[in-house]
């Protein structure tokens, strides 16, 4: 009897499970829509996707094509894999296709953050950011602290062992506070750091307000490329070798306590293209959020008014018509300069919202490597396990052994 009473259960569960799957593809089977599947009611098939990451995409790519239909992040999806609709989807903001990030984000940094808000609300603010990072005040203002910040953060690594994942998310902060606030490093921003980093996923964390979730610790990141730099430099010695050469060329034209200039900066070409070439491998950014404002026809599809459209941008890193041997790491491969204007560059977003930080990114991670690579030589400890999806981090941290050079 028992038994008959675990075989019952288990199929009236299967055929519960089977039910709600149909049920659910019937669903949104409406007229018009790409091809695709929708996974479970309410949670759709988030769990695949967070759990496979690029693999999740590339099953579907291989079974409906570069355009399909999915329910992930809390809502129906459309995915565009395919580069010349990325690039439409992106280019063109004014005929509906407006920013569609998660309710997670919206709650924590409100509907008003230059992300979330788009038209002429999203021109003005752009314009204002725009005129406190130009390259004016980079040059004039703002490198001037980040060359003081960077020299004084980077002493005093000699013969430790350090975690360069928490270094350079410190890092990040501090130096945004400086430039911004005026804060030092101390007792205040060192608390303010781990509500930050807690805010900092609750953002990009599924919109579920459950205990112990990120959704949930985010109510109570420049980073990731500097730590990644480090890495593959660690991996490739031809690699340093040839960015040290760069830096320690500037350094012989300076006293010991001489800031970088300007014109250093501008001459970090091959340290440029070292962040460029950080930037692709590692894939620091999967895509971006789009969400339509009125049903319309993409790719030869009608796609619902409020649905989201992920921009999946991924894949095309690894293009190898675009980028030859692209699983290696090859930064002299953009000191070819038409490489940054083509017209699958999305490394740093695309249309009217590529990042409006980028230049100061660089300088910030230009002159972060700068100090590192001309004081220091460094080894891995070993052991660090390495995650690249839904985010790069290293979950135990990234221990390195640091020695003077």
């Amino acid at each position: 009897m028992a038994v008959f009473m675990v075989v019952f259960v288990v199929v009236l569960g299967l055929c519960i499970c089977t039910a709600l799957l149909r049920w659910n593809e019937v669903r949104y089977r409406k007229k018009g829509l790409p091809p695709g599947t929708m996974g479970w009611p309410v949670f759709g098939e988030t769990t695949e996707f967070l759990k496979q990451g690029p693999n999740f995409m590339k099953n579907q790519r291989a079974r409906h094509g570069n355009f399909f239909k999915s329910h992930i992040l809390g809502c129906p999806t459309i995915v565009s894999m395919d580069p010349e609709l990325n690039k439409y989807i992106l280019m063109n903001e004014a005929k509906g296709l407006v920013p569609g990030y998660p309710q997670s984000m919206l709650d924590i940094l409100g509907k008003c953050n230059i992300a979330a808000v788009h038209g002429s609300t999203h021109k003005y603010m752009r314009g204002a950011l725009l005129a406190l990072i130009s390259p004016t005040m980079i040059k004039d203002q703002l490198l001037p602290k980040i060359d003081k910040f960077m020299r004084s953060h980077t002493s005093n690594w000699d013969n430790k062992i350090i975690n360069i994942q928490e270094k350079t998310k410190e890092m990040a902060l501090l130096s945004s506070l400086k430039q911004i606030a005026g804060i030092e490093s101390g007792s205040m921003s060192h608390a303010f750091m781990q509500e930050f980093f807690k805010l900092v996923l609750g953002t990009l964390s599924l919109p579920i307000d459950l205990p112990c979730t990120n959704y949930r610790r985010g109510f109570q990141t420049v980073s990731t490329t500097s730590m990644m730099a480090v890495k593959y430099l660690h991996d490739h010695p031809q690699v340093l070798q040839e960015l040290r050469k760069e830096h320690l060329a500037i350094r012989e034209k300076k006293r010991p306590e001489d800031p970088i200039g300007w014109s250093d900066f501008k001459s970090m070409r091959f340290t440029r293209a070292v962040i460029y070439e950080t930037s692709r491998l590692a894939t620091i950014v999967n895509g971006v959020l789009r969400k339509t404002t009125q049903e319309m026809e993409l790719n030869g599809f009608v796609i619902p008014k409020d649905w989201r459209i992920y921009v999946y941008t991924r894949e095309v890193n690894y293009d190898p018509f675009l980028y030859p041997e692209p699983l290696t790491f090859n930064p002299w491969r953009w000191l070819d300069k038409s490489l940054e204007s083509q017209n699958y560059f999305f490394i740093f977003g695309g249309g009217t919202r590529q990042c409006p930080g980028k230049e100061l990114g660089i300088a910030e991670i230009s002159t972060f490597l700068h100090y590192f690579v001309t004081r220091y030589r460094w080894e891995e400890v070993g052991g660090d396990k390495l995650m690249k999806f839904p985010r790069v981090e290293a979950p135990n941290g990234l221990h390195i052994r640091v020695s003077t050079y």
